[in-house]
């Protein structure tokens, strides 16, 4: 899959789609997503073309994808998430149902997850 600098997410950068924003800085754009699977379902991006999990870990910068992952974790916090659990997800080309291609993770909570029910829901990002 190769990156397709049409794909929504990279319109959103863009500005040409809005978004409502949780979080933003220099390299990564945190939004709600449009259609929740849990009360909190908060899409994160990093700001560069990367098209998928294995392409993020290959060729971003160490500090990059650490920055990523550690601000995950301080927006999972902001939202409250930490106390009661939530999950991030990140699905990894066409056979995991990576649908957009820019990498990106969802975190989901807000709710009890039950085992394998976010598999179902996931199919479409």
């Amino acid at each position: 899959m190769a990156y397709d600098d049409e794909n929504i997410f990279a319109k959103i950068l863009r500005g040409e789609i809005p978004n409502a924003t949780v979080y933003e800085d220099e390299g990564i754009l945190a939004f709600n997503d449009i259609q929740p699977k849990t009360p909190v379902h908060i899409l994160v991006i990093p700001k560069r073309p990367y098209i998928d999990m294995d392409d993020f870990a290959t060729n971003g910068s160490p500090e990059e994808v650490g920055h990523f992952f550690q601000k995950v974790g301080e927006i999972a916090r902001n939202q409250g998430l930490h106390e009661g659990g939530y999950r991030v997800v990140t699905n990894n080309g066409p056979n995991a149902g990576q649908l957009v291609p820019h990498f990106h993770v969802h975190i989901m909570g807000g709710q009890k997850i039950k085992e394998g029910s976010m598999a179902r829901g996931m199919e479409a990002s």
